[in-house]
This record gives structure tokens, sequence and C-alpha cells, in this order.
């Protein structure tokens, strides 16, 4: 319950100076519990119900909607506060930060950012270009009490620039300009590296955002302090080291050595010389075989480590431009990024960020930073926590706790009679034991 005090102390103060901030200050923190409660869905009428229900708030429906559409809660004084109350965010000495873009899928029409995006994973029973939001995210890789996690950090609406230029769509009543998904992960990875100034980052992503796109901006920007992890092509073509120039010579030094061939063509003259290593993927420890060299990458012109890992038919080709990490790290740190895709689970199913309908464009991206914030302040809690939370529904194969087990504990502080220590309202008699019976039946 002190874990839980602490880490809304810090959010609720963001609110202390605005006119408003006495009243929308405990609004604010009761809001992210009663997304992360096992048992309400995070549309906003089942939140303001929750609040009433649960928390014993007496709101009026009309001043909690302008509320949860308001452009003046200050979300990046909200994010950087968050960010900071994260206990030792690098691993090794470096930021992991995942990237990669997710669709949000919606039934309504005229819902902010929604567009026919095509989503390559779509099943045969499903439509290739559904109706949905497109959002681009990155999130901090972290070992949470012995099992990797994702914990959302940042996030943009893409819009397609064919909809921009027809529709013209507004945020706020002003324009929105088009931005590439390239350009725009790259603004939120400065941002990132403004307050954790004193790592190197290390992007791990996979191969649609592994390119120069990426890759040039953000080297401009921030210089040596950020690498890139992410995965070959078959068809990329792999350069020597450039050979040492000669005094005798004339001219330019060459930048690349002769041409090694393609990724897939060096992996069958490689497999044979690949050895095996044992490295911690997927929660287990497993036993792989590897080979790596140094090689220029005209995408992006630079040396990378490029490591190709063998299975029994299949392999792997993955490039670091960080040549200090070993074999074990690429291949651990790119197998912790599917953890993002798990994030986006939570998000969507979960914590239930696809469930609202609301319109507006204030609103629509509010909802959306709120169940963002509520999952992050969920791996905060579990990372805080003395003891390592137990798995409440066994599942074969996995031994590590879950989300929803956080979520739980979570829930369990919040319910405690000394929290409202915190925010002070007046509760309703009964609340406690309707919570207790909710949680013993959630799942």
């Amino acid at each position: 319950m002190l874990i839980l005090h602490s880490l809304l102390r810090e959010l609720k103060e963001e609110f202390a100076n605005s006119r408003k901030g006495e009243e929308r200050g405990p609004w604010f923190v009761y809001t992210l519990l009663a997304i992360i409660l096992p048992f309400v869905s995070s549309r906003t009428s089942n939140l303001l119900r929750a609040l009433e229900t649960v928390f014993g708030f007496s709101i009026k429906k009309k001043k909690y909607y302008r509320f949860m559409a308001s452009p003046k809660i200050p979300w990046k004084r909200l994010w950087i506060r968050l960010w900071k109350q994260i206990p030792e965010p690098a691993t090794n000495g470096r930021l992991l930060v995942a990237l990669d873009d997710f669709i949000n899928p919606k039934t309504g029409k005229n819902i902010f950012a929604c567009a026919k995006i095509f989503d390559h994973a779509a099943k045969q029973n499903q439509s290739k270009y559904p109706w949905a939001q497109n959002v681009v995210c990155i999130g901090l890789l972290k070992v949470i009490k012995g099992r990797w996690a994702c914990l959302p950090v940042s996030w943009r609406y893409y819009h397609l620039k064919k909809d921009i230029e027809e529709k013209r769509p507004k945020y706020n009543g002003k324009d929105i300009p088009f931005q590439s998904k390239h350009n725009q992960a790259a603004e939120m990875l400065c941002d990132v590296a403004a307050v954790f100034f004193e790592f190197s980052i290390l992007v791990v992503t996979d191969s649609w955002f592994g390119n120069n796109g990426l890759w040039k901006p953000v080297r401009q920007k921030l210089g040596k302090r950020i690498h890139m992890l992410s995965r070959l092509r078959s068809n990329n073509n792999l350069f020597d080291e450039p050979p040492v120039p000669g005094k005798s010579k004339r001219g330019r030094p060459r930048k690349y050595g002769h041409k090694l061939g393609s990724a897939a063509s060096l992996a069958c003259e490689y497999r044979e010389q690949a050895q095996e290593y044992s490295v911690n993927l997927y929660g287990k420890a497993r036993t792989v075989r590897a080979y790596d060299r140094v090689v220029m990458l005209k995408s992006l012109k630079c040396p990378v480590r490029v490591v190709w890992i063998f299975r029994k038919t299949q392999w792997v080709a993955l490039f670091s431009t960080d040549l200090t990490l070993s074999i074990q790290e690429i291949i651990e740190y790119y197998g912790a990024r599917w953890k993002i895709e798990a994030c986006f689970k939570e998000l969507k199913r979960d914590i239930g960020s696809a469930e609202t309908q609301t319109r507006n464009s204030v609103a629509v991206t509010n909802h959306l930073e709120f169940c963002m914030m509520a999952t992050t302040l969920t791996w905060v809690y579990a990372c805080r926590l003395e003891k390592t939370p137990s798995r409440r529904h066994a599942v074969n194969g996995r031994s590590h706790f879950a989300f929803s087990d956080v979520r739980r504990l979570v829930a369990k502080a919040a319910m405690d009679d000394n929290f409202p220590i915190l925010c002070p309202v007046s509760r309703k008699p009964g609340i406690n034991s309707l919570v207790t019976a909710f949680l013993r039946i959630a799942a």
C-alpha cells in the first residue's frame, strides 16, 4: 500500500499548481486505479461508475466527461515523473527500448485517427484492412523479478498521408501535419534520451524499422549515444570492412571492402562454422547454434555485428550497431523484443484500450494515455515489490507471474482502509466487502 502511495503522490503533485488541481488530482489517480482494477472496463461510463461505486466518489456525469476530454491534463510532465520512478531502468549500463506499431480496432465511424489500416497479421477470416487506429509505440525492456517485461513510455497516432490531404484531420482545432513512422519514432526516442541523459540507448526493433529511415535522424540528433538491434532481410547485401589505405595509393579511401554476398548466401556458408551458446531466451536457458561476424551494411552506412542463428532447417540473421555486445546479449535482447507484442495485448485486451468508442480527438487521445500510463504504473509497482508475485493460473511451460497477477495486487492495495489518506473521499459503507467479492471472482 505504501508503494502505491508513493507512486501516485508523485503524479498527483503535477496537478497542484493548476486552478482545478485540488479537484482533478484525486480524479486522475483514482481513474488510473479504476482502469487497473481487474473487473472494470476502461470505457469512460464504466470508469465513472467505478469511481462512484468502488471508491465512493460523487461526481456529476457531465463534469467527469469534461475532465476526460480536457486538453489541459499535463501528460508530458506526468510521463517524465513516471519515467523517473522506474527503479534501475538500465540493463548492463544501457536502456533497452523496444519499438513497434500496432492497430487499435474500432467499430464506430468518425472516431479520431481511424482509417482503413493494412493488418499484416490478419487471419483468413479477418479483414486485411480493418477500421482501426495505427499507433507507433516505444517501450522500456526490463527484467522484473526474473522475467522480461515491456513498459510503454511513449506513443503517437500515425495518420496516413492521403487521409491528411483529403480529410485534413484536426487535434483540438489545429491541423495535424504528416509525419512518417520513422520520424515519430525518432522524436519519441529523443524525448526519452533527454530524460535518461546518463545512459546510452539500444533500440530493439524488427526489420521494418531497422533501416536508415530511423537510423539517420536519431544518429544525427543523439550521436554515438544510440545504437540499433534489429533483424536482417534475407536479400540484404553485406560487405567486408574497408582495407587500411596504403601510403602510395591516391584518391579517396574506400568506405567498403569487397562484397561478401547476401545474408542468405552467407548463412549457407557459415552454417558448419556455427558454435553452441547458452542463452536465456523466452524465460528459459536454451542452447542455440550461432556464428557472428563484423561487416559493413550499406543501408546504414556503418559497421555492424551480424549474428546468424541456425535451427534445424531455418536461420535468422540479427545485427547490432553496438559492436561491444556479445552473441548471447544480441540473441537475448532481440528475444525480449517479443514482450512489446505482449504489451500490446495487455493494452488492448486486459486494460481495454480498444473498448472505448469516444469520438472527440482530445478524449480519444486522453483515453489511450490513461491506458498506457496504467500499464506502466502496474509494472513499476511490480518492480518495487519485495517478493515476487505468485502466478494465480498455472500454464504449462510458464512459471513466471503474469500481468494480471500484478493488477490484483494493485487492486488489493487500493482497497486498503488507509489508502484514502492520499486522496480523501467519503466512502460508502460496504464498499470494501463488495470489492473483495469482485477480486475473488476476477481473472
